[in-house]
């Protein structure tokens, strides 16, 4: 089994790029943000830590936390997102272990992990085989927020340039969906991802066999060698019995 990192910056268009990959047969994909909002249901353990340090204001009606408010009181005070990561972060990661485990015992041979920040960070990257990013370029990016958010420009690009350019992710990726044009065009280049994957599948069998074939013939040498060297009439004994 391998991992898949999969990730890009916001209003590139991830989660058109996971529906498609779902639409391929790709079962076994973990979506962090999802995740993310999963951890901090109310009466989690993440849930309560936050609202000891950011307060009830942060509340909706019904207990949940209010997402967008606890985002723009974060977005510019950069100490209390790293409190917020610091308090979410480990409860996504043991999450995500979790669903990895799952699809491993049920016999998934790949999986795709959707990580927001999975540059950012770099931890991670280590543990994938390849990693995908999901490009746009900035003026299309700015107008998708615009629409996403009813932002106006200067909004917009505060958003954007709050995180790494998609420009300077782009020389951490294996693999780069540009997602700049229309639906169509990235739908192919999905297509082109997910046949490279399944042949990736191909050649992880194909060396298992050569691996395994490789080790059997060697096995059989071996036998062979010291079936040789141990009969009486061996030609490698250097002492023979009554010489």
């Amino acid at each position: 089994m391998f991992l898949v990192g999969l990730s890009g910056g916001i209003a590139s268009g991830k989660s058109m790029v996971v529906a498609v990959l779902r639409e391929l047969g790709c079962a076994a994909v973990i979506v962090a943000n999802l995740i993310a909002r999963e951890v901090v249901q109310p009466h989690s353990k993440a849930h309560q830590q936050i609202l000891w340090y950011f307060g009830t204001e942060i509340l909706l009606e019904n207990g949940e936390i209010n997402c967008e408010a606890l985002g723009n009181m974060i977005f510019s005070q950069l100490e209390k997102g790293q409190l917020l990561n610091s308090i979410t972060h480990p409860e996504i990661l043991k999450e995500m272990l979790k669903q990895i485990l799952k699809y491993f015992v049920l016999g998934y041979r790949y999986m795709i992990l959707d990580i927001p920040l999975l540059f950012e960070t770099h931890r991670l990257t280590k543990f994938m085989r390849y990693t995908v990013l999901v490009y746009c370029d900035p003026l299309a990016q700015c107008a998708r927020l615009m629409r996403r958010k009813g932002l106006d420009v200067a909004a917009a690009d505060a958003w954007i340039s709050s995180q790494i350019p998609l420009e300077e992710k782009l020389q951490w990726a294996t693999h780069i969906i540009d997602n700049s044009g229309d639906r169509e065009s990235t739908c192919r280049q999905v297509l082109r991802l997910h046949t490279c994957l399944e042949d990736s599948l191909d050649l992880l069998w194909a060396q298992l066999a050569v691996g395994v074939a490789v080790a059997g013939l060697g096995g059989l040498v071996f036998l062979l060698l010291r079936h040789l060297i141990s009969s009486p009439n061996s030609p490698f004994l250097l002492v023979r019995e009554g010489a």
